[in-house]
């Protein structure tokens, strides 16, 4: 092959260099941004996973209040509904004169022991399921569990102390199933800040299997 035909083929082979170099680099652009788009989707798919499993675990913890709010207060309205009834057959008990309760009449006084026993009996099936009495003589003053009905002026007894309950209260875990209505002492001293008012008791767990 003479000089002159090399000469003559060399632009062409430099060219086609130059375009083998170009398509290289053209490639390894390409890729760059191909790594940069799977690097971005990768980030936003990690961070929707993210917020998945953030929802998730919320809405599992919202389930699992609703299902324990659900077995602790199951019984609510029902319970509201036999207040009435506990109500009644206090009332029944105080009506009794107390010349007939010393009579010593037999069937009298079983009369009496039996309402007594049911008043108990059910007390107790209340609290079973978490129903607490409340009968807050001598306790401070809470709005969340009592209705202050009149004042009495004391100044022997702190200022807000329960010193007449009215009609006793009920409620069923953290909730007032109806407030107690009390009388509360006024012109005493201030409510020592150490002292704090009786809450109400844990829901029973055996109501909560019951339930």
């Amino acid at each position: 092959m003479s000089d002159q035909a090399k000469d003559e083929r060399a632009p062409d082979e430099i060219e086609a260099i130059d375009a083998a170099a170009e398509r290289a680099q053209g490639s390894v652009d390409g890729d760059y941004e191909a790594l940069v788009r799977l690097l971005k989707e990768n980030e936003e798919l990690k961070d929707r996973a993210l917020r998945t499993a953030a929802e998730m675990e919320n809405l599992r913890r919202r389930t699992a209040r609703d299902v324990h709010d659900a077995r602790a207060y199951a019984v609510a309205n029902f319970a509201r509904d036999m207040l009435s009834v506990s109500d009644n057959l206090r009332r029944a008990l105080d009506a009794i004169p107390a010349e007939a309760k010393a009579s010593g009449d037999a069937g009298f006084t079983a009369l009496i022991d039996g309402v007594e026993l049911t008043e108990r009996a059910m007390l107790s099936a209340m609290e079973r399921h978490g129903v607490k009495k409340l009968a807050p003589e001598g306790e401070k003053f809470d709005p969340n569990f009592h209705q202050a009905m009149f004042e009495v002026p004391n100044p022997d007894v702190p200022a807000n102390t329960v010193v007449q309950v009215v009609q006793p209260g009920y409620s069923i875990g953290e909730r007032v199933l109806r407030p107690a209505m009390v009388g509360v002492a006024k012109g005493g001293p201030k409510y020592v800040a150490s002292e704090t008012p009786v809450e109400p008791g844990p829901v029973n767990e055996q109501a909560e299997k019951d339930a």
